[in-house]
């Protein structure tokens, strides 16, 4: 079985693979009921100066036990700094 150090890079690599975007972090990890991993990862969509006018985004995965991406979607879009009530 997988460990959740491993899901989550593996799941980083997958989405860098899928959208091209550069991972800022892994946001939230949790097994589901298949022995799967469920992944938040967070990356930068759009770059611009200040830095903190960059606009992120959340993809929610799923990698199976073997590493393989089952599913992946983006959850959210938000400025850099931005709090969920902003």
């Amino acid at each position: 079985m997988m460990s959740a150090s491993e899901a989550a890079k593996r799941a980083a690599e997958h989405v860098t693979a899928m959208t091209g975007r550069s991972i800022e972090s892994v946001v939230g990890l949790e097994r589901t009921d298949e022995d799967n991993w469920r992944v938040m990862v967070e990356v930068v969509e759009t770059r611009r100066i200040p830095d903190s006018a960059d606009v992120l985004a959340v993809y929610e995965t799923e990698v199976d036990a073997d590493g393989e991406l089952v599913g992946y979607r983006r959850s959210r879009r938000y400025l850099r700094g931005r709090t969920e009530r902003n």
